[in-house]
């Protein structure tokens, strides 16, 4: 059945609510806007109603935890789960002062990423990290550059996070 012009239409505006939805919060917590709209289209295909088969929800499909984690209470509110999703992003990129981990972190979580020292040899993350990074170049060739150096809002304070093993070799994240 081929798609109507006027549900063309909706997913046209729909689409364009979530980029400047996201190019806002960009700019808010210096985060690149081709980053975030690369990952929202990776994670959701800028649906906002997404739901993973391992329970991330909203367009930057997001687990309650981490939902929770940055301020997200309704990860289905598309400014909400954006926000909360770049608050994560920055909180990662600031850990790992790498955009490479940052976006493996965001896939396979930072445990993962610190247990590894790097990308984790998960398939499924490479290929995220693949999937990410070529959308990234893509966007930037189409003309979204990085967010201005100064945010239109300071950005919310994050504990930061300590790695350590212990003696049976468990990894723990502790926040302070």
């Amino acid at each position: 059945m081929p798609t109507s012009p006027a549900r063309l239409a909706s997913v046209r505006k729909t689409t364009e609510q979530v980029a400047i939805l996201a190019d806002t919060a960009a700019a808010a917590y210096r985060v690149d806007p081709a980053l975030v709209r690369s990952v929202i289209d990776t994670e959701s295909a800028n649906n906002p109603y997404a739901i993973s088969p391992k329970g991330a929800e909203g367009l930057m499909q997001l687990m309650p935890e981490t939902a929770r984690r940055f301020g997200v209470a309704n990860p289905f509110d598309p400014q909400e789960n954006i926000l909360g999703g770049v608050r994560y992003l920055k909180y990662l990129q600031d850990l790992f002062q790498d955009d490479t981990l940052a976006i493996a972190a965001y896939n396979a979580g930072e445990g993962a990423v610190v247990k590894y020292r790097g990308v984790p040899p998960y398939q499924e993350t490479k290929a995220y990290v693949e999937r990410v990074s070529a959308k990234v170049r893509r966007n930037k060739a189409a003309g979204h550059k990085q967010s201005p150096a100064e945010p239109k809002h300071e950005a919310a304070p994050y504990a930061p996070v300590t790695a350590y093993y212990d003696a049976e070799g468990r990894l723990h994240l502790t926040t302070q």
